[in-house]
């Protein structure tokens, strides 16, 4: 019987495990050798939510209906949402699986909380509050994981943007051994014929350690003592995997996979400062001090355009008929738009160098735009610069980030790669997309793609 292992390290990064590691990642480069390896093209936005769905349903954003962590439930100003696992209609791999009566260990993946039946077991994602909720399927099975995890399974570690580095440090390296050490356990314990766990170590490690090891970050210090942080820990992560891949029946088909990769950040665009200088956003009054933006501050009798904080923006426009206090004719949106998109792709940092920002229309992205999207989606910097959504910050340039210490920014491009089974020739190819990874795991159990999946197989 086929048996399939999917080992999700959120934030991996190609330069890192395909370059600059290589020789000293033992486990992953023997997957590579026995199979292939390329990278992976992450979803627009290339975020842990929704670029892991993405994966799963082999569905684009759009199509699912959700834009990012935190998305508008409608054309109000102040119903928003969290995408947590209510909000996923389409079908993801282990449901299609389950249909077909085989059984799958889900441990760990994004925008499973909260947990949903399956023919298998469930163990949800950091979108879960704390533990006194139901937080696995069956609900039973938390007292084991627990158990197993050495009394306290760590879901996510609860702050990794601190400056307490020594005390993430310990965090993230509790967690990553608990959860792989839970993952093999339930292996170990029943017969699963898919099974799939993400490790969100690596991308907490990324945005708490990225400027001691990236020589060419602005705030990279020659042998400060966390240059050598984040290879320790992909030291480490490899062996895990070692430990993983030993623990397998000789014959698994295994593939590693990353949602995103992870490149320096040189600084934040303050969004709402910049669209208050052009004279789209109004303030009641003006911010005293440095704050998040709120709804009520705003005048919105004269004010065309919002935008939201985070890796990349999500700005939003104050349209006639369609947000209650609409400002911008219907007939002058495509126009409006096109202004903004050209005036933000043009700016330029405080030396007067155009930063590359790049604005994307989402039904230019997408396949349809479900829910409520943004009307722009702008990577500053093509994400080498973070959006900050505060005000009062008397500039447009902001040099930490605005939510708390955090030096890396997502890039486009994550890991893949797979040992497939035996008799199977994998597609090679210098990259591939995130949406292929679903119809590839249904393909193999011998289930035909569905036609609403947009990726193809990768055999």
């Amino acid at each position: 019987m086929l048996k399939l292992v999917v080992i999700g390290l959120d934030c991996a990064t190609p330069q890192l495990v395909f370059e600059a590691w290589k020789d000293e990642l033992p486990a992953l480069r023997g997957l590579m050798q026995r199979g292939t390896h390329a990278r992976l093209v992450s979803t627009h936005p290339p975020i842990t939510v929704p670029a892991w769905t993405a994966m799963m349903t082999s569905h684009d954003p759009g199509m699912l209906g959700f834009y990012g962590f935190r998305n508008r439930s409608d054309y109000s100003y102040d119903a928003l949402y969290f995408a947590n696992a209510k909000y996923v209609k389409a079908k993801t791999v282990w449901n299609h699986l389950s249909r077909n009566r085989l059984k799958s260990l889900i441990l760990g993946v994004p925008q499973t909380y909260p947990p949903k039946p399956l023919n298998g077991a469930m163990i949800c994602d950091f979108l879960t509050p704390d533990k006194t909720t139901e937080w696995t399927y069956p609900p039973e099975l938390a007292r084991e994981i627990d158990a197993i995890a050495d009394g306290d399974y760590i879901i996510d570690v609860k702050d990794f943007r601190t400056d307490d580095k020594n005390q993430l440090l310990r965090d993230i390296y509790v967690m990553t051994e608990r959860r792989f050490k839970t993952f093999r356990e339930l292996l170990r314990r029943d017969e699963y014929d898919f099974a799939m766990m993400v490790e969100m170590g690596p991308d907490r490690i990324h945005h708490g350690f990225w400027r001691y090891h990236d020589k060419t970050h602005r705030l990279y210090e020659p042998n400060n003592p966390y240059e050598n942080v984040i290879h320790d820990y992909y030291i480490a992560l490899d062996k895990e995997i070692a430990r993983t891949l030993k623990a397998l029946p000789s014959e698994t088909s295994v593939m590693v996979v990353s949602d995103h990769g992870a490149k320096g950040m040189a600084g934040a665009i303050c969004v709402n400062e910049w669209l208050q200088r052009e004279g789209y956003l109004t303030l009641k009054e003006k911010a005293a001090n440095r704050m998040s933006l709120k709804n009520d501050m705003i005048d919105w009798s004269r004010t065309r355009a919002w935008g939201e904080g985070g890796y990349y923006s999500r700005i939003f426009f104050n349209v006639q008929g369609r947000e209650p206090q609409g400002v911008i004719p219907p007939e002058q949106y495509e126009s409006f738009r096109r202004e903004l998109k050209a005036k933000s792709e043009a700016i330029v940092d405080e030396a007067g160098r155009n930063i590359g920002t790049v604005a994307h229309r989402p039904e230019d992205l997408y396949r349809q735009c479900n829910g409520v999207p943004p009307d722009l989606i702008v990577y500053f910097g093509n994400l080498d610069w973070r959006s900050a959504g505060s005000v009062g910050v008397d500039s447009i340039y902001l040099y930490e980030n605005d939510t708390g210490p955090d030096d890396a920014n997502h890039a486009q491009e994550g890991i893949f790669i797979w040992a497939p089974p035996q008799g199977i020739e994998p597609k090679r190819a210098d990259s591939h997309s995130i949406y292929d990874i679903a119809p590839t795991i249904l393909k193999l159990y011998g289930i035909d793609k569905p036609q609403e999946m947009i990726g193809e197989a990768l055999f």
